[in-house]
C-alpha cells in the first residue's frame, strides 16, 4: 500500500533524509520472505516497492474520509478548534506498471470533495497534484546470503490541482509547484511460532518544492480577494514502521505508526489595499497510528480496511480517517 494523502495544507509530511539516502528504497527479506504460504495486501500507510516482472500491472484504489476531532497547539497541547470543522472525502488510485524486470513507473492521481457544515463546499470533485515516480531495483535479494533488494525510487509531483484565483476556498487542493519526491524503505519477513508470518517495514520519505507558485486572489495558501504574490510550501516528510501479522493465509492484521513533519510555507506579496505580506508560517508535525485488517482471496487480489488516527504533534489537527482499499495485481 502507499502513504495516505492528507488535504493540501502544507503543514506537510514526514522525516527528512540525508541527501545521500533520500532517493533509495531498501527491501530486505529473510529466508521465509519468498514463501507462498502467506498472502499480503499491504498496510494502509507504508510504501511498497517496484514490481518483479516485466509487464506486471498493479491497480490499487483507495477511499477515505477525513474529519478533525480537535486541534494541537505548539507544545502538544489542546487548543480550541474553529467551527465548522473541515471535512473531506478522497479517492486516489495507485497505477504501477513494470517496464522491465527491474524498472517500474507509478502514478497516484487523487480526487476529493471538501466541505464545512453550514459553510462552504467544493464546487465539485477536484483533482489534486499528480505525482509520477520511477522505481528501479538495481540489486536483487539473495536470502541465503542475507543480501537485500535495493531500489531507487524518485519522482516529481506535477501542479495539476487548483490553487489560485479560486471561486471558493474549498477548491484549493493543489500547491502550484513541482515537488521532488524520494523514499527510503526497509522490509523483512519472519516466521513466528506456529508458522505465522510477520512482515516488518521501515520507511522515510522526503518532499521538496522545486519552484514557487504565482498567486492571485483566493488561494490554497490562505489568501483572499485582492492578493497578488508568490507562495512556496516548506520541505516535509515522514518516517514510520508497519507490522503485518498473518492470522491465517488469507487474513492479516496490520498496523502502521508514523511521524510527519513540515517546515512552514513562505508567502510574499500584497493586497490591493496596499497591505504587504512577507511571512513564513509555523512548522508542524504529527504522529499517526493506523490499525487495519487485510483479506486476500488469492495471492494477487485483496482488500484492506482500517482507520488512521493523528493523535499527537504540534500546530496541527487531530484527525480520524477511516479508509478502504482494493489491491489487484495482473
Amino acid at each position: 500500500m502507499s502513504t495516505i494523502f492528507r488535504n493540501f495544507s502544507y503543514k506537510p509530511l514526514r522525516f527528512l533524509l540525508p541527501l545521500a539516502l533520500s532517493a533509495i528504497t531498501i527491501t530486505t527479506y529473510s529466508h521465509s520472505a519468498y514463501a507462498a504460504d502467506q498472502w499480503y495486501t499491504g498496510s494502509l500507510v507504508s510504501p511498497s516497492g517496484p514490481l518483479s516482472k516485466q509487464g506486471m500491472f498493479l491497480l490499487e484504489p483507495y477511499m477515505y474520509y477525513s474529519v478533525p476531532s480537535g486541534m494541537i497547539g505548539p507544545h502538544n497541547n489542546n487548543v480550541p478548534m474553529s467551527s465548522p470543522r473541515q471535512q473531506s472525502v478522497t479517492s486516489f488510485t495507485i497505477y504501477r506498471y513494470a517496464l522491465t524486470d527491474y524498472l517500474s513507473i507509478q502514478t497516484t492521481p487523487a480526487i476529493s470533495y471538501r466541505w464545512k457544515h453550514g459553510d462552504t463546499t467544493s464546487s465539485g470533485l477536484k483533482i489534486g497534484d499528480v505525482p509520477v515516480d520511477l522505481m528501479w531495483r538495481y540489486l536483487t535479494a539473495d536470502p541465503k546470503r542475507f543480501i537485500p533488494t535495493l531500489n531507487l525510487i524518485t519522482g516529481v509531483s506535477f501542479p495539476t490541482g487548483d490553487y489560485s484565483h479560486l471561486g471558493r476556498a474549498q477548491d484549493g487542493v493543489g500547491s502550484g509547484v513541482y515537488t521532488y519526491r524520494a523514499t527510503l524503505t526497509e522490509q523483512s519477513t519472519y516466521t513466528m511460532p506456529n508458522n505465522h508470518e510477520l512482515r516488518l517495514r521501515l520507511w522515510a520519505t522526503f518532499r521538496r518544492a522545486l519552484n514557487s507558485a504565482h498567486l492571485r486572489d483566493v488561494t490554497s495558501y490562505g489568501t483572499t480577494r485582492g492578493f497578488r504574490g508568490h507562495g512556496q510550501p516548506g520541505m516535509y516528510g515522514e518516517a514510520g514502521f508497519s507490522l503485518e501479522y498473518g492470522i491465517t493465509q488469507r487474513w492479516v492484521f496490520a498496523i502502521d505508526v508514523a511521524r510527519d513533519w513540515a517546515n512552514g510555507s513562505r508567502l510574499k506579496g500584497h493586497y490591493a489595499s496596499g497591505l504587504k505580506v512577507d511571512e513564513l508560517s509555523a512548522g508542524s508535525g504529527d504522529w499517526q497510528v493506523a490499525p487495519a485488517l487485510e483479506y486476500n482471496w488469492t495471492p494477487n487480489y485483496g482488500v484492506i480496511a482500517g482507520v488512521s488516527v493523528y493523535y499527537a504533534g504540534h500546530n496541527t489537527s487531530r484527525v480520524v480517517s477511516p479508509q478502504f482499499a482494493f489491491n489487484a495485481l495482473y
